[in-house]
């Protein structure tokens, strides 16, 4: 049903208040007794010619007054049908414009959008597989990873001998241990090549050995930020552990791996993990087991390991037994007489000082450490081991007491301690 509309008649005006119609333009010439008198003009649905009807007094002359001409009985309404305003050209281009105004603000809405989905796509999503950890690694997978790489450049510029001249090469001939066999003189060349390696963030083995150790120590599943304070908690000395391994390069991490990746002395290790954690007697983990790594190298580089290495044929195998036993044998002195972190320096130096002079010892303390674990008896601590301790194992108990009471200071670092050995023999 055609709906219609009213048009009140009062001053000339321009009425377009319909939303998407418009009102004729109406012209209201003073009509008589102060009415107006309106000349509207339209366009004829039939014919499309204009006509103008005059309203004088709210009446159009020659028609009665009619209900279906006025609305509610208002003399000064006129209905209009909504048809006829829809067919006017002016309605119909202003209705046009409107349109095009919403398509503009459409269109601007589009482009904001627009320009935020470009904004997100720059941001890098995180796959599923990124959230997934690392897979752990063993020792000997990232062994084979470095026996497979080519360390020739690294090679050239190590040092797996001490220069001894004059009167000290000619007493090591005579009275020195044995020389390294032929035949085992590569692998040792692979073990002072990798301790010239430095850590590689765009190699994922070195990423994954350092993830393992982690994961290992803490009893995490999840991989840990590459850099950050929680490195400390593990026993680095700062955020980033590759400041750590100055000396001993790569080989530090790879101790490190074996003591944590190996079934057999895990136990031994998450003690000494423990002890580090001590209120008291704590210490940084990671460092002194890096400290350990350079105590070997520098027994295998003083030759100290060579018969040991010709009777098994093996020189990582040696040498990783060498640091295990080593860093049970701190661990023992440091527990039973209650070492703190003031008496590393002292501790350090004779610990190293008696590994290199026993080495065959030091061996089998370990050896009978791991059987009493295997056949579930705790391990006795001997005598010899622990008691009588030199004078400048006293003097840093008295350190220690003084350390209770007096200030920190501050764990040695690995390049921090003088080298114990004749000749020329320095760090790598």
């Amino acid at each position: 049903m055609e709906g219609v509309v009213a048009v009140a008649l009062h001053t000339e005006v321009c009425m377009t208040s319909l939303p998407g119609e418009l009102l004729d333009c109406i012209t209201l010439p003073q009509g008589l007794n102060g009415f107006p008198q309106e000349c509207k003009q339209t366009e004829d649905l039939t014919n499309g010619h204009s006509k103008c009807t005059t309203i004088l007094n709210g009446l159009t002359p020659g028609n009665g007054i009619k209900d279906n001409g006025n609305l509610n009985g208002n003399p000064y309404l006129k209905t209009v049908p909504i048809s006829a305003l829809k067919q006017n050209g002016l309605l119909q281009s202003l209705a046009a414009g409107g349109n095009q105004t919403k398509t503009e603000e459409v269109s601007l809405e589009v482009e904001r959008a627009q320009e935020e989905w470009d904004a997100l796509e720059s941001i890098q999503p995180v796959l599923a597989e990124d959230l997934t950890p690392s897979p752990l690694i063993s020792f000997n997978e990232a062994l084979q990873h470095f026996q497979t790489t080519d360390l020739g450049d690294l090679l050239k510029n190590i040092q797996p001998t001490i220069r001894r001249t004059g009167l000290a090469a000619i007493t090591h001939f005579l009275f020195g241990p044995p020389r390294l066999h032929k035949d085992l003189v590569e692998e040792r060349d692979l073990v002072f090549a990798i301790a010239q390696c430095s850590l590689d963030n765009g190699q994922s083995v070195h990423m994954r050995v350092l993830q393992t150790i982690y994961r290992k120590l803490t009893c995490t599943r999840a991989d840990c930020p590459r850099y950050g304070p929680h490195w400390e908690n593990v026993g680095f000395q700062g955020s980033d552990p590759a400041t750590d391994l100055r000396g001993t390069g790569f080989l530090g991490l790879m101790h490190t791996l074996y003591f944590v990746m190996d079934p057999e002395i895990l136990p031994l290790a998450r003690e000494i993990y423990k002890l580090s954690q001590h209120p008291v007697q704590n210490f940084p983990f990671c460092v002194m087991s890096i400290n350990m790594t350079r105590i070997a190298l520098h027994a295998l580089r003083e030759e100290v390991l060579s018969k040991e290495c010709n009777r098994r044929q093996q020189v990582v195998a040696v040498l990783n037994d060498f640091y295990v036993a080593t860093f049970l044998h701190l661990y023992q002195l440091w527990k039973s007489q209650q070492k703190t972190i003031s008496d590393s320096g002292h501790v350090l130096k004779e610990v190293e000082l008696f590994a290199k002079k026993n080495p065959k010892q030091i061996l089998k303390r370990l050896e009978g450490y791991l059987k009493e674990r295997r056949a579930g008896i705790g391990y006795r601590t001997s005598p010899d081991t622990l008691s009588n301790p030199s004078a400048g194992d006293t003097g840093s108990r008295a350190g220690s007491q003084g350390g209770k009471e007096g200030k920190e200071i501050n764990f040695i670092g690995v390049c921090e301690l003088p080298p114990e050995m004749e000749g020329d023999a320095r760090l790598i």
